[in-house]
């Protein structure tokens, strides 16, 4: 559908009030607040056009219009301004998350609260995927008396601790050579393929140390069961309470229905789950689940060395800056995918 620029302006002024104030706009509004150079009465005329096009529509306890799900759509694709994050934006974004590379728990849970405490709206963050992942290397760090730290690192930049008992009389070497064993078994091995028969191989290669072992190859079976259980990863949320400050969610059905979607990952994973390219928009009855039909949601995937293992996303109604929220998630996904890539080659 195309409509000619006046109309254009009109709609592109009702989309952008209604964002910020969350009130119907009426076309003297418009002229107030917009040079368009036309008068109310040619304003009414337009609107009026616009929605018999279906692209604005009249809440029935007011005499001013709002944006309707396709006009909001047509909005999107057509008229929305970019928005551009300033150098000191972008560099607190990259360093909040450098600084938490090492742990990659901790840089997909921070992510999401970046990008709430930035949009104001709620973040979903999926995890690395891990069914598919490969383990890279395992290695153990000295902790105290009979412990120690073991590492296990994947190669989607996820790095998992866990202290294991290992006996008094372990030295150092016999460590290394445990691990140089382990490692020639597993590594180059994905999760889900890290069956039990590998790991009673394991087992009776090393059987002596039976005590440090029964702890390792339980930390291991763990990592595989988990693998099975939950391939797409964990979807870590920020902002949740967001949502209480809009005023299309005083409604406290509506909010007790949103989260309860909050409370199932599997749910919000479906959220998330797409393969396309750049940035994904969902608007209103565009979302498959009809809990979310009053939500729009943008999302982007982030990659390793070319691999999709996550997706980040803004959830929001539909009366959101998307603007804002577009960029917000598009650097975002492309600072994740940077610094996980550049992560990994260093640890390769």
């Amino acid at each position: 559908m195309q409509i000619d620029e006046r109309k254009q302006k009109i709609l592109k002024a009702i989309v952008q009030d209604y964002i910020a104030t969350a009130e119907p706009v009426g076309s003297r509004t418009i002229s107030k607040k917009f040079e368009l150079g036309v008068s109310p009465a040619t304003i009414r005329n337009e609107m009026s056009d616009l929605e018999e096009m279906g692209l604005i529509e009249q809440p029935h306890t007011s005499a001013g219009r709002i944006p309707s799900e396709a006009g909001y759509r047509y909005y999107v694709n057509y008229l929305m301004d970019p928005v551009e994050l300033n150098e000191e934006e972008k560099r607190k974004i990259n360093q909040e998350i450098s600084n938490r590379l090492n742990e990659i728990h901790e840089v997909i849970e921070y992510t999401g609260k970046l990008i709430s405490q930035i949009t104001c709206l709620t973040s979903l963050v999926m995890e690395p995927i891990s069914k598919n992942s490969v383990l890279k290397q395992l290695y153990f760090l000295p902790y105290e008396q009979g412990k120690a730290i073991m590492v296990i690192v994947k190669d989607n930049g996820k790095v998992e601790n866990s202290i294991v008992e290992i006996g008094e009389d372990i030295t150092p070497e016999e460590l290394q050579v445990l691990a140089n064993i382990f490692n020639e078994k597993i590594s180059g091995t994905k999760v889900k393929d890290l069956k039990r028969e590998l790991l009673k191989e394991i087992y009776g290669e090393l059987y002596r140390k039976r005590q440090m072992l029964d702890g390792i190859l339980g930390i291991l079976n763990k990592v595989a069961e988990e693998g099975d259980e939950d391939p797409s990863g964990k979807v870590y949320l920020g902002g949740t309470l967001n949502m209480l400050n809009q005023p299309e969610f005083r409604d406290l059905d509506k909010v007790k229905d949103l989260f309860k979607v909050f409370e199932e990952n599997s749910r919000l994973k479906g959220l998330l789950k797409h393969n396309r390219q750049g940035i994904n928009i969902t608007i209103g009855s565009e979302n498959a689940d009809n809990v979310l039909k009053d939500c729009s949601i943008i999302s982007a995937t982030y990659h390793i060395n070319g691999k999709q293992v996550g997706s980040v996303g803004v959830l929001g109604p539909t009366r959101m800056d998307y603007g804002k929220a577009i960029t917000i998630v598009d650097y975002i996904t492309k600072s994740l995918t940077e610094m996980l890539t550049q992560k990994y080659r260093r640890t390769k």
